[in-house]
């Protein structure tokens, strides 16, 4: 049985046009299947060394005659989204998915992200060198000072590291074929913009600096093909947040019952609603939480091969040919020009804008630190040796 369940990508034939033949269509499909019905691993070229190799054009030309990209592929060539409340136990629940899937977890994104360098080096320890419009910001201070001046710019900084991770997570999958289970995605981070909005923590200009970024970006990305939703209402969430006694979270400005309903409501009323347009959507009540081993048979009931090149699901995992698949590829390694999309002109919103002198003061600090001068493995002083004939380097680190 395994073998049927080892077709990654299928040929089938497009629509001709008026004396022209049918235009091949090569789709990532087939259903996902746990352990049990995967069986033996095919036969596949190695993985790409992304995180340490650049990906250069003559890559592009020979993955595009060898067909190296699409050849990684298989069922399990998913991106998946665990998605919920605050307290649902979607960490826990999506790393048990991942290892029943035999792909890769990428943990929720928080601001450690940002903040401690690649050398393990806690940014944060500088707030006492820099102004005030300067110093960090993270969830811990959010729910201390939900209406700071900071809120916003703490926002907008999620945004920019989860489309980050979501950029790691597709450049992975090509490079390997690997499925991944992400906590939390890009998608979903609108729903507590939303929701910091509605509670008067950010500003109107601050959310429209916001949806900037989302317009100018997210036509770069490839939208998961299974969205998993763990449904836990506000009064269970109150009772985990108050069981797990983070001390943060229990004694919250921000998590008030308003601010948690909200969440409640953007996730269900639009998150949900439009992203069940372009991914496949599983909805599990998850107040008494619930075993990975149904939801996985369920997931194996999908069939992602159902889906025409006119239908809105799963289109952006449609691709014409070998080159299309390619090109998507490249866009996701050079992942420096695709941070650069980041990068809108924006200084009308004062929480979002800093001084020259605020900005040149924390430069010096920030660039100062361990492990900030250069690189990462060519900073002698934090033990990088062999500099002078080092032939690797971190390509996706854009710190």
């Amino acid at each position: 049985m395994s073998g049927v369940f080892r077709i990654g990508v299928r040929l089938v034939k497009g629509t001709p046009g008026a004396g022209s033949p049918a235009t091949p269509l090569f789709i990532a499909a087939r259903n996902i299947s746990g352990k049990t019905l995967r069986g033996s691993k095919l036969s596949k070229p190695k993985p790409f060394p992304y995180l340490e190799k650049q990906y250069t054009a003559w890559n592009a030309c020979m993955d595009v005659l060898r067909k190296n990209t699409t050849s990684r592929f298989d069922e399990n060539t998913k991106v998946v989204v665990v998605d919920g409340p605050i307290a649902a136990g979607k960490s826990a629940f999506a790393k048990e998915l991942a290892a029943e899937l035999e792909m890769k977890y990428f943990p929720e994104v928080t601001m450690d992200n940002y903040y401690i360098n690649p050398y393990g080096y806690d940014m944060r320890q500088l707030d006492a060198k820099l102004p005030a419009t300067m110093q960090s910001f993270d969830v811990t201070k959010f729910h201390q000072n939900p209406t700071h001046r900071n809120a916003a710019s703490f926002q907008v900084r999620m945004l920019v590291e989860r489309f980050s991770q979501y950029a790691d997570a597709l450049a992975h999958l090509f490079s390997t074929g690997e499925g991944v289970v992400l906590d939390r995605s890009v998608y979903s981070d609108f729903v507590f913009l939303e929701a910091m909005f509605r509670n008067g923590y950010v500003s109107k200009g601050a959310r429209s600096v916001y949806y900037d970024l989302v317009k100018n970006t997210f036509c770069d990305l490839m939208k998961p093909h299974l969205v998993i939703y763990l449904d836990v209402p506000v009064d269970v969430v109150k009772q985990r947040i108050k069981k797990r006694a983070n001390p943060a979270e229990v004694n919250s400005k921000a998590l008030t019952d308003q601010y948690l309903k909200d969440i409640e409501t953007i996730y269900k009323q639009q998150y949900l609603k439009d992203i069940s347009t372009h991914a496949e959507l599983l909805i599990y009540d998850w107040s008494d939480y619930g075993e990975t081993e149904v939801v996985v048979e369920d997931i194996e009931r999908i069939d992602f091969d159902r889906f025409d090149k006119d239908d809105p699901k799963m289109r952006d995992w449609v691709m014409e040919n070998e080159e299309d698949w390619t090109e998507a590829r490249c866009r996701y390694m050079n992942k420096p020009d695709l941070m650069n999309s980041l990068n809108v002109p924006r200084f009308d919103v004062p929480e979002l804008t800093v001084s020259p002198d605020d900005f040149k003061a924390w430069y010096d600090v920030w660039y100062s630190a361990p492990g900030m001068q250069f690189r990462k493995g060519y900073n002698e002083e934090c033990g990088d040796t062999g500099i002078l004939t080092k032939m690797k380097a971190d390509f996706r680190n854009t710190l």
